[in-house]
């Protein structure tokens, strides 16, 4: 399994350095779209703004469009992206990030958008960028080595006049801190604690190392001195997770503190309540295991079911994903020392699924060349076999490969996020930039 990754980890960072050069791209190609400021509905299953900007979808509107090359990205590749909301003012944010650094963006109320500046890589450019908050502030890793982790004070965005003189902060200066005691300064993804002021830092390389590029759990009470708590290396390499309070059906660990991690070739569950000394509650094979990559729980105020994401079984068609279409797992988790896997949602499309988070019982997928896509999980916990979910809207953000139905390889949609008041949904498409759409009902 691990060739198999390593194999395409350099197709990637091929493609980026492929990009990121001074020749110039020609007008037609997709690194080199106009933005779009104004709505463009989904009308009779396209969003249609010109002949090079037309998008097959379903119960969902695009409201903006901005190239990666319009704020500032040189190599103009994209990954993930998050939001952040000013709880004084409700002004709605975006962090886009990409290759090179992490653009700032403001939601308008009209869902179009405004570059506010944008802050450079720690050290050199990679095509693997995380980003999370918690309260004001942004933690930011990524793969490039020597990066760390950067700690940016949100409210900066808050300055006047921005949006008409975007600023290039400066990583030495304009910084919180930064934190620096990853071993060689890699890290996948950036996680962090739903209630707590706790971060951690997964697949940060190397693997040989103390703590075996698990989890790194880095204490953010305060933000302006980070500091390493401790490590999960039991279970080695962890792709990603998501760490939590309990709150569920099994009694003996309600109130403590859990991750859900996937770890390439199982799903682990941790009891993180000393992160010092982390203990693993269990690990779990799975049918079509072909590479454990990110999941969400599907109600965190009672932890019953858990979707995830397995990125590789559409590359290597196994088990439900033979025929190459996007595979949705789904485990009952009431039982933390024995999950089970109860069933799966098949896409009707082929397509890789990259990273998925779950409000009010719809699963918002980022499913790369599918775009993002929409499913209602609500029947689950009536039947968990998956027989029952279906797919309620999608916005394909990749339209080159729609006339053959799509095709299991990796470009278009990298990461949404759907926590807006407003309704507005931010896609990071890795070859185009950031879409600002939202459901039509």
């Amino acid at each position: 399994m691990q060739s198999s990754v390593d194999k395409l980890k350099s197709g990637f960072e091929t493609t980026l350095q492929s990009l990121d050069s001074d020749e110039p791209i020609p007008p037609w190609h997709a690194l080199s779209l106009d933005p779009i400021s104004e709505f463009v509905p989904c009308v009779d299953g396209y969003s249609s703004f010109s002949s090079n900007h037309t998008y097959a979808c379903n119960n969902a509107d695009l409201y903006a469009f901005v190239p990666h090359w319009a704020t500032g990205s040189k190599n103009r590749v994209g990954n993930d992206v998050w939001g952040w909301t000013d709880k004084e003012s409700g002004r709605e944010f975006g962090m886009v990030g990409q290759g090179d650094g992490t653009a700032f963006v403001e939601v308008q109320p009209d869902g179009s958008v405004d570059y506010l500046g944008r802050l450079p890589t720690q050290s050199v450019d990679s095509i693997w960028r995380d980003i999370k908050v918690i309260g004001n502030i942004a933690y930011i890793g990524s793969e490039a080595e020597g990066h760390g982790v950067q700690v940016f004070n949100l409210s900066k965005l808050l300055v006047p006049g921005l949006k008409n003189a975007p600023k290039e902060y400066n990583i030495n200066t304009d910084l919180t801190a930064l934190f620096d005691e990853l071993p060689i300064g890699r890290s996948h993804n950036i996680v962090s604690h739903n209630s707590k002021p706790l971060i951690a830092a997964v697949g940060s390389m190397p693997r040989d190392d103390s703590c075996a590029a698990g989890l790194i759990f880095i204490d953010v009470s305060d933000p302006e001195n980070p500091k390493g708590v401790g490590c999960a290396s039991e279970d080695g390499y962890v792709h990603d997770a998501q760490c939590l309070t309990y709150h569920g059906p099994h009694v003996e660990y309600e109130g403590t503190d859990i991750c859900y991690s996937f770890n390439e070739d199982a799903f682990t569950i941790y009891d993180i309540s000393n992160t010092s000394s982390s203990i693993i509650i269990s690990t779990t094979p799975y049918y079509g295991v072909s590479y454990s990559h990110q999941g969400w729980v599907v109600d965190e105020t009672d932890q019953r079911y858990l979707l995830l994401d397995d990125e590789l079984d559409e590359v290597f068609s196994r088990g439900w994903a033979s025929d190459n279409t996007t595979v949705t797992y789904i485990w009952n988790i009431e039982d933390l020392e024995h999950p089970v896997l109860t069933g799966h949602f098949n896409s009707a499309v082929k397509a890789i699924d990259h990273n998925l988070y779950v409000v009010d019982d719809l699963a918002y997928e980022a499913n790369y060349k599918a775009g993002l896509r929409v499913i209602d999980v609500s029947s689950i916990t009536e039947d968990p076999t998956g027989s029952s979910v279906e797919e309620v809207a999608f916005f394909d953000v990749f339209p080159e490969d729609d006339d053959i139905g799509g095709v299991a390889e990796f470009s278009g949609a990298w990461s949404s996020y759907p926590y807006f008041e407003s309704g507005f949904i931010l896609v990071n498409s890795m070859d185009r930039g950031l879409f600002v759409l939202k459901l039509t009902n």
